[in-house]
């Protein structure tokens, strides 16, 4: 479950992207930056969370592959994973609608994930 988790957060970026791009004219995508640099309101959000998703992915990333290598529990690892999806799912939808305090507190708890695993792994590869 969790590998279905790191590909969902592989491509929820790109999902942004698709929201960030609903008003774009087709000719705009010779030059999708320019044009995303122009958008506004939820557009400039979801374009803003596209950003934010992929630099979140790494972190995640490597905190499943960690947890993975050094044997930490599968039921862990997958429950884990899985908040870190609902969080960003989460934080992307509330994000793009304009509710800073709850998006923050929100991409924390998508960081605490990775932090809890990345610990786990440690602990797990000195036993």
């Amino acid at each position: 479950m969790y590998w279905f988790c790191v590909l969902i957060a592989g491509l929820l970026p790109y999902i942004c992207t698709l929201i960030a791009k609903s008003s774009m004219p087709p000719s705009s995508n010779r030059n999708p930056r320019e044009h995303l640099a122009t958008v506004e309101g939820f557009r400039a959000r979801a374009n803003w969370a596209q950003s934010n998703s992929f630099e979140a992915f790494p972190l995640f990333a490597a905190s499943v592959l960690s947890a993975h290598i050094t044997g930490v529990e599968h039921e862990f690892i997958n429950a884990l994973a899985m908040a870190f999806v609902g969080c960003r799912v989460l934080y992307i939808i509330v994000y793009i609608t304009d509710r800073s305090t709850l998006s923050t507190l929100i991409w924390f708890g998508g960081l605490a994930c990775c932090i809890t695993l990345l610990v786990k792994a440690g602990v797990q590869s000195s036993l």
